[in-house]
Parts: C-alpha cells; structure tokens; sequence
C-alpha cells in the first residue's frame, strides 16, 4: 500500500464504527451547493428565554416631607406655625385637583363666589383670585391635567385649559398644611 491508501484508510477508520474495513476508500469530488432557502412562519416564531433576566434591585426610598410651607414673608409664632402634612394624610390628588381647578375656571368666568375657596388657597393666592373675578368671558374647559410630586406633601400641576379655540395652562402649586391642601401658586399663562 502506498502513503496516500494509508492515509485515507486511517481517516476512514476514524470515521466509521467499523473496526475493519473490507474494502478499500476512494474518494468522489465533492460540489457545493447552496441550501434552498426555506420560508415559514417557524423561523419566525419567538424564542423564550433560556435564562432569567438578571434582577434588578429597587432601593426604597425614604419619603421626604417638606420641612417649611411657604409663608410668603409672613413671621409665625412657632407654636401656631402652619405644620406640613404627608400627602397619605390628604385627600385623592388627582380628583381633588379637577374640583379645585373646575372653581376657579367658573371663579373666572364670574360663576361662582370666591369665597368658596379661601381655606383652600393661602391669603396672597386669594387676593389675587378676587381681583381676577370675572375676568373671563366663559368658563374654560379642562383638556388635561399632568402632575408631579416632587416631595412628599407637594402638588405641581399644569392643565391646559381649552377657551374658545384657544388653548392655556394653569400651573398650580399645593402644599399639604394643616391637614389639607393649599394652592400657593395659581398663574393661568
């Protein structure tokens, strides 16, 4: 036997099951050709996951009640100083919001009497809704409301209000004091 049989009978043997081999290998010439391209909605179908994605994990955080209601330059006793409230401790934000901003729309409109907010509002805040009394022609309608808490006891709201074909904002600004919210901003842009 020459190189090139034993050569090609030992890749044989080590290509096969067979401990001897009765006849000797030739080779043939091997062509290749592409796959044909198979199109089903198998290679399609999603794949699950062979592993948990890793957890994440959320570090609580401590609430942050504000420490100091705005008072607007005004000097307390501090025995009778406006005390902060978490906002557990008040009412629903959101539906609390419509009604208070739905007032002061018909406040403006000249639908309604001011007075029906004053423990709502602090004083400045109230001043000015009373000088602002009917000073629109209708009532507005409310479009939207997005608020944001940036600490606990604290409302920022802006809702765009829709007068006619005209579109405005209402930012308001509530702080929990005393056991209730109080707008200590109000600004209709």
């Amino acid at each position: 036997m020459d190189d090139e049989a034993i050569c090609g009978l030992a890749h044989s043997r080590l290509m096969t099951t067979q401990l001897f081999l009765d006849e000797e290998v030739t080779y043939k010439t091997v062509s290749l050709e592409a796959a044909p391209v198979i199109r089903s909605d198998f290679w399609n179908h999603p794949v699950l996951d062979l592993f948990h994605p890793p957890t994440v994990e959320v570090i609580a955080q401590k609430v942050m009640l504000f420490r100091t209601p705005s008072a607007f330059g005004e000097e307390y006793d501090p025995d009778f100083a406006p005390q902060p409230t978490s906002a557990k401790d008040l009412p629903e934000l959101s539906a609390w919001t419509m009604k208070f901003v739905v007032s002061v729309l018909e406040i403006w409109a000249g639908k309604r009497q001011p007075a029906q907010l004053t423990r709502w509002c602090h004083q400045r805040i109230y001043n000015e809704l009373v000088k602002n009394v009917g000073s629109q022609k209708d009532v507005g309608r409310v479009r939207t409301l997005h608020q944001s808490e940036p600490l606990d006891g604290i409302c920022e709201s802006t809702i765009t209000v829709r007068y006619g074909g005209r579109l405005r904002s209402l930012v308001v600004r509530f702080e929990g004091v005393d056991k209730r919210w109080l707008c200590t901003a109000l600004n209709l842009l």
